[in-house]
């Protein structure tokens, strides 16, 4: 019996050519169903905390910017303008997000986009060991140190959460 090729994403590619220790967490999605933090934190058996969204939002001066923040959490986009130089900052339409990122909804990580976007991780980030990230695409997270993720990405702990 053939053995299933596994295939790598650009986060995961990208880590792997820069010698960034991660490790592949997967779990079960239905094709069309949204799933919460919550679902994914209880397939991973892993704290909610510990499971970090991407968003992307476009600042009148910048551009694509990029958030990353705990998924039991929202954006505060006055806060995200601020820290990013834009007097406005709004979230960045969803048809818009393959086409600008690379990735689709629910898949999106901060590695391994089309181009290097400013990034903001939440500062809570800055005291944690690892935390867990899309890898890229749907149902596949990685566990990985997030002070390696913002010297790869560039990006800043900054305070972006309501």
């Amino acid at each position: 019996m053939k053995k299933k090729k596994v295939t790598k994403t650009n986060a995961l590619r990208t880590l792997d050519q820069k010698k960034i220790a991660y490790e592949e967490r997967a779990f079960a999605i239905e094709e069309f169903a949204h799933m919460s933090a919550i679902d994914v934190a209880n397939q991973l058996g892993t704290p909610l905390e510990l499971i970090y969204k991407t968003l992307v939002a476009i600042g009148n001066k910048t551009g694509p910017i990029v958030a990353v923040i705990p998924s039991n959490e929202t954006v505060d986009l006055k806060k995200l303008a601020k820290v990013s130089g834009n007097k406005k900052v709004e979230m960045l339409h969803l048809k818009d997000l393959e086409s600008t990122t690379g990735y689709i909804r629910g898949g999106c990580s901060p590695i391994g986009m089309k181009k290097q976007f400013p990034t903001y991780i939440e500062q809570a980030a800055d005291g944690l060991e690892y935390f867990y990230i899309s890898a890229g695409k749907r149902g596949l997270q990685m566990k990985v140190d997030p002070h390696e993720v913002k010297q790869l990405v560039h990006a800043e702990f900054v305070d972006i959460i309501e």
